[in-house]
C-alpha cells in the first residue's frame, strides 16, 4: 500500500511539475496574445477552438478510457499480453477514427464556416485541423498507456517536446501573420498545434515501442478485447458526441444571443473574448496542480474496483478531498481579494478583474467536480459522468438560448453559474452512492474557511505596498499563500493529535472494564 502510494505521489509530482511549467509559459504566451490581437479576435478564434475540440472528441471516442481501464485492470491480474491486446486494437480504431473525423470536417466546412464563425474566417483553418486529428487520437491512446502503467515521466517528456515544438512554431508563424488579420491568426494557431502534435506523436510511439520491448511483450501481434473496448468506448464514445455537441453548441450560440440583446457583433465577440477566452482560462490555471492528480486516479481506483478493495476507495477519497478543498478555498480567495490586481497585472483591464470577483466562488466547485469525476471514471462510472455532463449542457444551453436575448452578458454570467452547481451536485451524488462516501464539513470546509478568514486579517493588517504593481500583487498572494498553508497545517496537526488522544483513552478505557 505504501509503494502504491509512493509511486503515486511520484508520478503525480513529476506531470504536475511539467504541466504547471508548461502551463504557466503558455499561460504567459496567451496572455502576450491576447492583448496584441484583442478581445474580439480572441473571440472568433475561441468559435474556431469549440469547433476543434468537437472533432477531437469523435476521433478520440473513448478509446482513451477503454485504455486507462482495460489496461490497468489486466496489468493488476498479472495478464500484460491480452493489455497489449487491446491498446493495440485501440490504436488501429484511433487511426480509423481520425481519419474519418477529418473527412467530416472537410464535407460541412462550408457550413461551419458561414453557419458557426459567422464567415469570419474561411474553411482553411479546418483543413490543418483534419490533418492533425488522427495522430491527436493516437497519441491519446499511447498517453493513456502510460498513465495506466505509472511510468507519468513518458508522458512528461513528450508534452515537454510538444510543447517547445508548439511555441517556436507559434511564434515563427505569427511574426509572418499577426499583421494579415484574424483569419492568418487562426491559421497560425491552428498549424503550429498541428505541427507539435504530429511531432509529438512521433516521440510517444516510439517510447511507446520501447517500452513494450523492454516488457518483452513486442511479440505481440494479434488485436484484442474487441468486446471490452466497445462495452468501454461505445457508451463513452456516444456520450461524449452529445456532450461535446452541445458544448460547442453552446460556446457558438454565445455571441449570437448576445447580439439579440441589444449588443452589436462587435461588442458581443468582444464580451464572449474577455470571459472565454481571458478570465476563464485564468480561473482554470491552478487546476494543473490538481490535474495530473487526478489523471492518476483514474487507474488508482480501476485497479481498487478490480481487487475490489473498496475500503481503501473511502479510505483514499476522505484524504483527496480533504486537500483538494484547501487547495480550492485558497485559491477561490486570491481571485476575490485580489480581482483587480489580477486584471490590471494580466491584462491591464479592470473589467477582467470585475469578472474574476463574480466568478471566483464557482472554482470550488469546478475544482471538486473535476476530482470527483475522475474518481467516478476509475470506478467505470464513465457513462453516469457523461450523462451528467449531457444534462448540464442540456439546461445551460436551453437557458442561453432563451435568456441571453433578455438578459444579457448577466445572463451568461448566470449560465455558468448553473452549469457548474449543477454539474457538481449530481457528480458528488453519485459519489456518495457508489462509495457510501461521508461528508466531512469539518475537514473539508470550516478549516479551509477559516484559514482563508484569518490569512485575510494577516495581510490586510500586514499589507505590502510596492511601486511596482506585479510586485505587489506577488509579494501579497504569496503572503496570503504562506499564512493559509501554515494555518492549515497547525489545524490539521492539532485536530489529527487530538483524534489520537480521544481513540487512545478510549481504548484504555475499554481495556481497563
Amino acid at each position: 500500500m505504501r509503494k502504491k502510494s509512493k509511486l503515486f505521489l511520484i508520478n503525480g509530482t513529476i506531470l504536475t511539475i511539467t504541466a504547471l511549467l508548461m502551463r504557466f509559459a503558455t499561460l504567459i504566451f496567451n496572455v502576450y496574445i491576447s492583448n496584441q490581437i484583442g478581445s474580439e479576435a480572441l473571440g472568433i478564434f475561441s468559435l474556431v477552438m469549440a469547433v476543434y475540440l468537437f472533432f477531437i472528441t469523435v476521433s478520440t471516442s473513448g478509446l482513451n478510457i477503454a485504455v486507462t481501464v482495460i489496461v490497468s485492470e489486466k496489468f493488476a491480474l498479472n495478464k500484460e499480453k491480452t493489455g497489449i491486446k487491446a491498446i493495440r486494437t485501440c490504436i488501429f480504431f484511433s487511426f480509423l477514427l481520425g481519419i474519418f473525423a477529418g473527412i467530416l470536417i472537410l464535407l460541412f466546412s462550408d457550413f461551419i464556416t458561414n453557419k458557426c464563425l459567422h464567415n469570419m474566417v474561411s474553411s482553411k483553418p479546418l483543413f490543418y485541423i483534419a490533418i492533425g486529428l488522427p495522430f491527436i487520437a493516437m497519441s491519446s491512446c499511447i498517453t493513456s498507456y502510460f498513465t495506466s502503467v505509472r511510468k507519468a515521466y513518458k508522458n512528461a517528456i513528450t508534452q515537454i517536446f510538444e510543447f517547445i515544438i508548439k511555441i517556436i512554431m507559434t511564434i515563427i508563424l505569427l511574426k509572418i501573420n499577426i499583421l494579415k488579420g484574424v483569419e492568418y491568426i487562426c491559421i497560425s494557431l491552428i498549424l503550429a498545434d498541428v505541427i507539435s502534435e504530429i511531432c509529438s506523436f512521433s516521440l510517444i510511439f516510439i517510447l511507446y515501442i520501447i517500452d513494450i520491448k523492454f516488457k518483452k511483450l513486442d511479440n505481440v501481434r494479434s488485436f484484442g478485447q474487441r468486446i471490452n473496448i466497445v462495452k468501454i468506448a461505445f457508451p463513452v464514445a456516444l456520450t461524449s458526441y452529445i456532450r461535446s455537441g452541445l458544448s460547442t453548441l453552446k460556446q457558438l450560440i454565445i455571441p449570437t444571443q448576445l447580439e439579440k440583446s441589444g449588443l452589436s457583433c462587435k461588442s458581443s465577440l468582444s464580451k464572449y473574448g474577455i470571459i472565454s477566452g481571458m478570465v476563464m482560462p485564468i480561473i482554470n490555471f491552478p487546476t494543473v496542480l490538481i490535474n495530473s492528480y487526478s489523471m492518476l486516479l483514474i487507474p488508482e481506483f480501476s485497479t481498487y474496483v478490480a481487487q475490489k478493495n473498496y475500503k481503501s476507495i473511502n479510505f483514499i477519497s476522505d484524504k483527496i478531498f480533504r486537500f483538494t478543498c484547501a487547495f480550492s478555498v485558497c485559491i477561490c480567495s486570491i481571485f476575490m481579494i485580489f480581482a483587480n490586481e489580477l486584471g490590471l497585472a494580466i491584462y491591464n483591464n479592470i473589467e477582467v478583474g470585475y469578472y474574476f470577483k463574480i466568478l471566483a466562488p464557482l472554482i470550488f466547485f469546478m475544482y471538486m467536480d473535476n476530482i470527483i469525476d475522475s474518481i467516478l471514471k476509475g470506478m467505470n462510472k464513465q457513462f453516469s459522468v457523461m450523462c451528467c455532463n449531457i444534462l448540464d449542457l442540456s439546461i445551460t444551453t436551453c437557458f442561453i438560448y432563451f435568456f441571453l436575448p433578455i438578459y444579457g452578458i448577466k445572463g451568461f454570467i448566470i449560465s455558468i453559474f448553473i452549469s457548474e452547481l449543477l454539474n457538481f451536485s449530481i457528480s458528488l451524488f453519485q459519489m456518495i452512492k457508489c462509495c457510501k462516501l461521508k461528508i466531512n464539513f469539518v475537514d473539508w470546509i470550516f478549516i479551509p474557511l477559516i484559514c482563508s478568514t484569518i490569512s485575510y486579517f494577516i495581510i490586510t493588517a500586514f499589507h505590502f505596498n510596492f511601486v511596482n504593481l506585479v510586485t505587489n500583487l506577488v509579494v501579497n498572494i504569496l503572503l496570503f499563500i504562506l499564512c493559509y498553508t501554515f494555518i492549515f497545517l497547525l489545524l490539521l496537526t492539532k485536530l489529527n493529535v487530538t483524534f489520537c488522544r480521544k481513540n487512545l483513552t478510549r481504548k484504555l478505557f475499554f481495556s481497563i472494564l
